[in-house]
């Protein structure tokens, strides 16, 4: 068995990885070809790396302004710093650990803290998050907590939590959820654990939960889910709620995994094609694409990626899936808007932007990471009866 790489060789193998991914490579992409090529690196070695690379994209502004520079070597320079530690402890040159400061790298700067977000997003930031906007921001620069939910066709949240607890993953209830179970140690089992493998939980963000819980089924025969993607929130609904599911999305390629998904939870969902797709739903739900600025914290490289045209892209978007999406609403119906972002742009603008005089504005929540989990928009709009 090959020797565990030192702190210093995950250091560097983390610089290495951050120029492919300044020069435009994806970052789960730059990740797998280096675990692949790197026989020797155990897998706490690959987590370590992988945790080191993702700091340095939620802190990528910060870390930069703290390594003097923006390549990989300055920016973990700047993020060891940002997290207390020395840099020259670990830039020593040895066991493949990157060269020793130079003089000049030596030199700490003034502690500048970046808002880690673009500066021309930082307006629509703050019209959409007011006096909240730098705790927000602040909580994207870290690790996301851990969620699963316990799924009620099979389980409850608190026998979920005990079959959990017998394999070593300890979690607890989060209020955002009647069904959210926050893990508090050992969330590298949770997908080799029986309770996920026989269906008793799935990883899911308790906003993300907390959005399916927000979608009124009540009395629902037939329920669209019209991005569905993965499936998550389609999944969350079924347990819950017995109605004809129905799941699409404009990429099938997305929902590849969910016959899979529903049988292992004990559900029914069928994927939809574009073509067969009714104008009679009792509920739709349209989680729009959007800019993922809620889910930052966990997907931190869409922020260093995001510009305005991606932004002017993504609310024509939003425009024609509520479009759509209302379009397959039957009378007396209700349409579920939702994305995960905090910005009123794609949020709530959109809503009052859809042109729909059938329908009228039940319902709306917004959260940030403050509460917990992701930064989420939801919107339920009722459509008149005929």
């Amino acid at each position: 068995m090959a020797a565990p790489m030192t702190p210093g060789a995950r250091v560097q193998a983390a610089v290495e990885a951050l120029d492919r991914i300044a020069a435009g490579e994806p970052a789960e992409r730059v990740l797998t070809r280096w675990a692949r090529g790197a026989r020797h690196a155990g897998s706490k070695d690959r987590a370590a790396v992988r945790d080191h690379v993702f700091d340095a994209l939620r802190r990528w502004w910060t870390a930069a302004a703290l390594g003097g520079g923006e390549d990989g070597r300055a920016r973990m320079i700047g993020l060891l710093r940002d997290l207390g530690t020395d840099p020259a402890t670990l830039f020593t040159g040895q066991g493949y650990a990157p060269a020793p400061l130079d003089p000049a790298e030596a030199t700490c700067p003034e502690h500048v803290q970046h808002l880690d977000v673009p500066d021309w997003l930082l307006p629509e930031l703050d019209r959409s998050l007011g006096p909240s906007r730098d705790d927000v921001l602040a909580a994207l620069r870290h690790r996301a907590p851990v969620f699963l939910r316990a799924n009620l066709a099979r389980t409850t949240p608190e026998a979920a939590a005990g079959a959990l607890a017998d394999e070593g993953v300890a979690t607890r209830a989060h209020p955002l959820s009647p069904t959210a179970l926050e893990v508090v140690s050992g969330a590298r089992r949770v997908h080799l654990s029986a309770a996920f493998r026989d269906g008793l939980v799935e990883v899911q963000d308790a906003a993300s939960q907390a959005v399916a819980d927000a979608v009124p089924l009540a009395g629902a025969g037939r329920v669209l889910d019209y991005c569905a993607g993965g499936g998550g929130k389609t999944l969350a609904m079924a347990a819950r709620h017995a109605a004809s599911y129905h799941a699409h999305d404009a990429d099938p390629g997305r929902m590849r995994d969910l016959p899979e998904r529903a049988a292992r939870a004990g559900v029914a969902i069928d994927r939809v094609a574009t073509a067969d797709l009714a104008h009679d739903y009792d509920v739709v739900l349209a989680d729009a694409p959007c800019s993922g600025s809620g889910a930052w914290r966990r997907a931190p490289e869409g922020k260093i990626r995001f510009t305005p045209a991606r932004l002017s892209d993504l609310m024509a978007l939003q425009d024609e899936v509520l479009a759509q999406a209302a379009a397959r609403v039957a009378p007396g119906g209700a349409l579920v808007y939702a994305t995960c972002s905090l910005l009123e742009v794609e949020n709530g603008d959109r809503v009052r932007a859809l042109g729909a005089p059938n329908m009228r504005l039940e319902a709306e929540r917004r959260l940030t990471p403050l509460d917990g989990g992701d930064g989420f928009y939801v919107a339920t709009l009722r459509a008149d009866r005929d």
